[in-house]
């Protein structure tokens, strides 16, 4: 534990869990509504919780207008940096307001009125941030989809939101290859029920399209000679956007957002969390596809009034290892937001850390990672190239926003190796038992939260309540069920090992593959690991670990298998029955960085896996394979 006391954290957090209402309503002063609320808390139907009601407001026009109205409309609202194309930009807040406000009278010209649909399939272009605002701007609801998903997941999200309107581009680019999205697209369009009424497409120079007539537009022809298309004000209650994510039974699930706690929410988690005031450059290296890239690269640091980098590219192979080191520099960032796969692809290719040679990163203050459990040696090593703090924090799709984390506008706390510090205020963090009892500090169970969440959180599903109810409710009445597994130790600090799932039961003993494969990655050679646990017929479960291991080592694989084999056994005990490690070259991902346990788990035990839309690279899954069916490298047994 190192760090002084120096933070303001304890008595707001206090406050924000004993006298909610009355928190809440000063946070959402920062706001600019165009009617205040008559209720803050409306708890008439729990657990189906509403903030806000009462109050209308416009989410555009607080991200936007009201920074051109106060005279910063001069200020730098986006940068837009493409490694892929070379391209930089600069987007201005009064430039952001006009092309939001074309856009939007666009989208109304074809149809789109409030709380219409819209689904945005797109890049990461400044396009598709200024189809989300232009969106808010009129009231409508927009559900971004990864660009690039495959048609049959982007049918399914068609038919659930029933959009009215579809944006898209001709493409994207990944290196070394352009993905066209519009046969994608109209693969998904054929196969989906609903059908929308109009398509707008971006026209991108690496790639054409053929529209169909009477349906498709191109963007440029949409916009041309279109009256801007002024704010309109919702109900703070109104939704805001839909975000798909998977559900168990295949059918995605639609978290649904609304106006008015979201912007209270993200505007003054912009500055409690992540110490970002007025024109400061905040960079979240995430796409809009997902819940940061709708948090943290539009909505958080624009309604704070922050400069937010929107960067088209990869942290290696873009052409290198230096690429966050560059944007750093060239855009004097403060705070760069991005998940720990991004700094072990880095560690991984440059272990050294070469490439920050002759760059000046002095701007930088802070490094928020998230998106997946951060193992300390990453965490430590980022700490040592980076001479800034590193700060872990925790949050999912549904909360929309942190909810445990090291709040740097409020002061750091001292630090513990693998925790996301302490709980968010308005986060009542709790851990359970699998009967619902709390469980003492120090033991494992499962991290929920006491009902009401906070502002900014989903309130549910998108049209449906019971869906919302039996995902997240129903287990544990009264809190929100986060499917995470963890603990909180005596000084009220939160650990995630590893999700439920990943919670594997070894002779009758519960471990977590999290803290196992906290002792791998400690090992320095490893770059980045895995731990899953596959059926044995004799314990039930025993664990693997997969390893990746850093460019450039020069020992025996056997050997360094069989020393981590060793580092397991002697840290967390024989009981952990750990005796096999995998080398490999990769490990299968999501897009978003996610590490794909169950589709290893699933191909371990010789079934069938489920793989997803979002996984980056499906031949890794060969590989995968192969490791498991080959004589185990470093088995003990």
């Amino acid at each position: 534990m190192t760090g002084a006391l120096t933070s303001a954290y304890e008595p707001i957090y206090r406050r924000s869990i004993e006298a909610p209402e009355s928190f809440w309503a000063e946070v959402a002063e920062g706001v600019a509504w165009e009617k205040t609320w008559d209720r803050v808390l409306e708890s008439d139907r729990a657990p189906f919780y509403r903030w806000f009601v009462g109050g209308r407001l416009n989410t555009c026009y607080n991200a936007v207008d009201r920074h051109v109205e106060a005279g910063h409309g001069d200020r730098d609202a986006i940068i837009y940096d493409s490694a892929m194309t070379g391209t930089k930009r600069r987007i201005t807040y009064r430039a952001l307001q006009k092309e939001v406000a074309v856009f939007a009278g666009a989208l109304r010209n074809l149809g789109v009125g409030e709380g219409d649909r819209v689904v945005i399939y797109m890049p990461m272009v400044p396009e598709a941030a200024i189809a989300m605002l232009a969106c808010a701007r009129l009231g409508a609801v927009h559900s971004v989809v990864f660009g690039g998903f495959a048609p049959k997941e982007l049918a399914k999200r068609i038919d659930d939101a029933q959009p009215k309107l579809l944006v898209s581009a001709t493409c994207g680019l990944e290196p070394n290859r352009t993905i066209a999205y519009k046969p994608l697209l109209d693969e998904a369009i054929e196969a989906s029920v609903h059908k929308p009424e109009h398509c707008v497409i971006l026209r991108r120079a690496e790639c054409d399209a053929t529209l169909v007539d009477g349906r498709d537009v191109w963007w440029d022809d949409a916009i041309t000679g279109v009256e801007p298309a002024a704010c309109v004000t919702v109900e703070a209650t109104d939704p805001l956007y839909v975000l798909y994510t998977s559900g168990t039974t295949g059918v995605p699930k639609g978290v649904l957002r609304d106006n008015g706690g979201h912007a209270a929410a993200l505007a003054w988690s912009m500055k409690t969390v992540y110490d970002i005031g007025p024109g400061d450059v905040f960079w979240a290296a995430s796409d809009i596809g997902w819940v940061v890239g709708h948090s943290y690269i539009v909505y958080g640091p624009l309604l704070a009034g922050a400069t937010t980098v929107m960067y088209e590219g990869k942290p290696v192979g873009t052409p290198n290892p230096g690429a966050f080191w560059r944007i750093i520099e060239d855009y004097k960032v403060k705070v760069l937001f991005t998940a720990p796969t991004a700094f072990r692809a880095i560690k991984r290719d440059d272990p050294e850390c070469t490439y920050l040679e002759g760059h000046d990163i002095a701007s930088l203050k802070y490094l928020f990672l998230a998106g997946e459990r951060c193992d300390p040696d990453t965490l430590n090593w980022a700490r040592d190239v980076l001479h800034v703090p590193v700060i872990d924090h925790w949050w999912q799709t549904e909360t929309g926003w942190a909810m445990a984390a090291d709040c740097a506008g409020l002061g750091l706390l001292p630090v513990k190796d693998g925790s996301p510090t302490k709980p968010v205020p308005g986060w009542d963090l709790r851990v359970l038992a699998d009967d619902g009892t709390e469980v003492a500090a120090g033991t494992i169970g499962n991290i929920v939260v006491k009902l009401p969440l906070p502002p900014g959180a989903l309130p549910t599903l998108f049209h449906n309540d019971e869906g919302y109810r039996k995902s997240y409710l129903s287990h544990f009445p009264g809190y929100y069920e986060t499917s995470d597994a963890g603990y909180m130790d005596e000084d009220g600090y939160v650990y995630i090992m590893s999700r439920v799932d990943d919670i594997i039961n070894v002779a009758g003993h519960r471990l977590s593959t999290g803290g196992m494969e906290e002792v791998l990655s400690g090992h320095p050679d490893v770059a980045e690991c895995a731990v899953i646990g596959v059926a044995d017929p004799l314990k039930g479960e025993v664990p693997v670990g997969l390893v990746v291991l850093k460019a450039g080592h020069d020992r025996d694989e056997a050997g360094i298998a069989k020393e981590l084999v060793g580092r397991v056994r002697s840290t967390i005990g024989a009981v952990a029955a750990f005796k096999r490690v995998l080398i490999v070259r990769q490990l299968p991902k999501t897009r978003s960085g996610k590490t794909l346990r169950n589709v290893m788990r699933a191909i371990a035990d010789g079934k069938e896996p489920a793989i997803p839309a979002t996984i980056e690279d499906v031949t890794v899954l060969g590989e995968i394979s192969k490791a498991f069916s080959r004589e185990t490298v470093g088995d003990a047994r």
